[in-house]
């Protein structure tokens, strides 16, 4: 007789689980949800997660296969993670098992252990106990080691050469029969408690974070919004230092690993020793640390990117979300989740408060506080004495340009250079030249597997395609007619960078984009530069705009303002005035007077009039009065469904085929497409897109719920891929 059924997620795109016996001769009634088990898949073996033990199964008993171990003592995944899981599954309509996979870190993923290992250590044996004090004087490294014996009792591993011990005196002992060997378990370190003090809090700082700390027994959400230098980080890390003393753990998410570095030196250096960092660019081995760290509670605060909002927590009592506009918090590919939206569903989970940070709020946000369920909170003052920065249009129009640079604009840089300042250098795209063209005949260098020019890389000497990555040598002439006339059409931060140097010859000429950071360690090396003080021109993407405290960097050059003006998206005015005012923001810090100038052929645009007259919320107002409107974010919900295939038809010809099989009834979202991307083809595959539009959450889900049902059940071609995407950011 069968008494237990064994209910297991496993990390496959599949929408179910899957049922097993549990292994020989175990008792399964204290087996917990979330212990990973090894189980019999397939021809393979894999990692699943207990999802429950169960009485029966809907499959026959006998046609069940055993689970072949348990892997852990004790859940490697706790109830509250498992709860938010099921929940960020359900709402992203996601397969559970990769969602609750994700919540792990890889080599969990992998089966790997997950308490800390044990390690091996030696100690004094019988007759190892019987020696004098001095038995070894006469070989003095191995009295070293007996020394230490007698005065620890035992040394591990991993003492040795933190303890500048001789492996080899070691080794010797143990020849000498005088040691034993044990394996020990790493006993955890204690989390130091030590606050250090940080500078004075003006009024706005201290109302600020008063209202988090009333606010730090219950689920409070604050919508903390504050001008670029307006010191939103010290008030995070007041609040946080409450969090502590009352014997809870912090999580801080930001967007960007490049962000991480500065903002974790900030933070060690007031939480000495109580810091771990969670990101992608991490080694498996120290995720896996950090994981532990967290989850024992020796790591108080822990700072991330968007997959540390899965971190699991001893005792968790705050979430801070900095530049939570940003939308490097949406995950794109795979699972398709906002960590922002997540982690105000865990606050409101585990009962805690939760800080939004930013000073351009997205529409979503800035709704949820003008409604009441956020609590705003405003910093309108910078810190210290630093003023907000002075704004100047340049009128490009009949202007005599040189490399993207108006005569006006290199004048006032000589100026600010002279000065022993910095200067930042805005241009959203990297690379040499967008564009390489025939002067000849008129041919452009396309990527033969999107519908996208490749980009001009001159350092490199190659052409690359930003959207599948293929790339191909920099031709010398035009494939096309010989020609040797070929033109890069465009600005990009290499030609930039290019130009600058030979403009400004004995200047620091300083590229950040993603082609100079992408070896490990380059961005910390890049922001040691600029801190050095030494007069600078800094060239770079958005990578720039976020977060940076760049102290002598007086003047913000914004070459291109025009691209983002003219956005087909209906978030495009709002991601264009946040990546303005952001990269505005690094201008002028301290007792610095700031300059931003902005380069335009459209001066007398509204978006940049309202801008220039630091009056972002009034813009964001005017962005909500649209969007209720025609009923879109926040005042509707956007679900889309993307369909992908190796030929120019396949895609779209499934989801017309599901639009005609799903029932959304006279009250159910209107449905628009199939309809091609901006791209249509990306990376040799086909593309198409179902829009779904509803001013209710719950209609809207109703019905993708029976597009991924008919979708599983009817899209049998291995060749074709689909995805749901709930709250989509893009459509491209």
């Amino acid at each position: 007789m069968i008494d237990y059924i064994l209910e297991i997620a496993l990390a496959t795109p599949l929408r179910q689980s899957f049922d097993y016996l549990p292994p020989a001769g175990l008792d399964c009634s204290r087996l917990a949800p979330g212990t990973r088990l090894s189980v019999p898949f397939g021809r393979r073996t894999a990692t699943g997660l207990l999802l429950a033990v169960k009485a029966h199964s809907r499959l026959d008993p006998q046609s069940l296969k055993p689970a072949l171990a348990v892997l852990d003592s004790a859940p490697a995944l706790d109830s509250a993670i498992m709860t938010l899981c099921r929940w960020s599954a359900n709402y992203y309509l996601h397969p559970l098992g990769e969602t609750l996979f994700y919540a792990l870190p890889p080599s969990l993923r992998k089966g790997k252990q997950a308490l800390e290992k044990s390690e091996r250590g030696w100690r004094l044996n019988h007759k190892g106990n019987g020696l004098s004090p001095d038995a070894f004087r006469r070989a003095p490294r191995q009295q070293e080691v007996l020394d230490h014996l007698l005065g620890h009792g035992a040394i591990r591993q991993g003492e040795l050469d933190n303890r500048q011990l001789s492996r080899d005196a070691l080794r010797a002992l143990i020849k000498k029969d005088v040691l034993e060997e044990f394996e020990s378990r790493v006993a955890p370190e204690c989390a130091s408690t030590t606050i250090e003090d940080g500078p004075p809090l003006n009024p706005e700082q201290q109302a600020a974070v008063l209202a988090v700390r009333e606010g730090l027994d219950a689920f409070h959400p604050y919508l903390l919004e504050g001008v670029t230098g307006s010191g939103k980080t010290e008030v995070y890390l007041n609040a946080i230092a409450t969090v502590l003393q009352r014997g809870r753990q912090a999580l801080v998410l930001v967007p960007e690993i490049g962000l991480t570095p500065q903002t974790i030196a900030r933070f060690r250096q007031r939480f000495p020793d109580q810091v771990v960092a969670m990101h992608s660019g991490l080694g498996e081995a120290e995720r896996l640390q950090a994981w532990r760290s967290a989850r024992q509670g020796r790591a108080r605060v822990v700072i991330g990117t968007r997959s540390a909002i899965f971190a699991q927590f001893r005792s968790l009592g705050l979430i801070v979300v900095d530049e939570e506009h940003d939308t490097s918090y949406k995950q794109h590919e795979g699972f398709r989740f906002s960590a922002r939206d997540v982690a105000v569903k865990r606050a409101q989970l585990e009962g805690i408060p939760i800080v939004l940070g930013s000073a351009t709020p997205g529409a979503e946000s800035l709704h949820n506080a003008l409604q009441g369920r956020y609590t705003s909170v405003l910093l309108n003052q910078r810190a210290g004495n630093a003023r907000p920065p002075a704004y100047q249009l340049l009128d490009l129009r009949g202007q005599v340009m040189n490399e993207g640079f108006s005569p006006q604009l290199l004048e006032t840089m000589e100026a600010v250079i002279a000065g022993g300042n910095q200067v930042l250098v805005f241009l959203n795209r990297r690379g040499f030249a967008p564009a390489l063209i025939c002067h000849g005949c008129g041919w452009v260098a396309n990527c033969t597997h999107c519908d996208a020019r490749m980009v001009v890389h001159r350092g490199s000497r190659l052409l690359k395609c930003h959207h599948c990555e293929a790339q191909n040598a920099l031709p010398t002439s035009c494939p096309q007619c010989g020609s040797p006339q070929l033109m890069g059409v465009g600005l990009g931060t290499e030609r930039s960078e290019n130009f600058l140097k030979t403009r400004f010859k004995s200047t620091t000429v300083l590229r950040i984009d993603r082609d100079t950071t992408r070896r490990k360690g380059a961005m910390d090396g890049f922001i040691e530069r600029i801190h050095s003080g030494e007069p600078a021109i800094l060239v770079g993407t958005q990578m720039l705009a976020k977060g940076h405290h760049f102290p002598r960097v007086t003047l913000v050059a914004v070459l291109d303002a025009d691209a983002g003006l003219c956005s087909g998206d209906f978030r495009g005015p709002e991601r264009t005035a946040q990546m303005l005012m952001q990269v505005a923001g690094r201008a002028g810090r301290a007792d610095r007077a700031g300059l931003v100038m902005i380069q335009t052929h459209q001066p007398d645009h509204p978006l940049l009039q309202l801008l220039i007259q630091d009056r972002y919320r009034q813009l964001s107002e005017q962005v909500l009065a649209e969007r209720q409107l025609l009923q879109l974010p926040p005042f509707g919900f956007l679900g889309v469904i993307r369909s992908e295939a190796p030929g120019p038809n396949q895609a779209q010809s499934v989801l017309q085929a599901l639009r005609q099989a799903i029932d959304p009834g006279s009250r159910g979202p209107v449905i628009i497409g199939p309809l091609d991307p901006p791209m249509a083809r990306r990376a040799g595959r086909y593309r198409s897109q179902l829009l779904l539009k509803h001013p209710r959450r719950k209609p809207l889900h109703q019905v993708l719920e029976q597009a991924v049902n008919w979708l599983q059940h009817n899209v049998k071609t291995r060749s074709l891929r689909w995805s749901v995407d709930v709250d989509p950011q893009d459509f491209v």
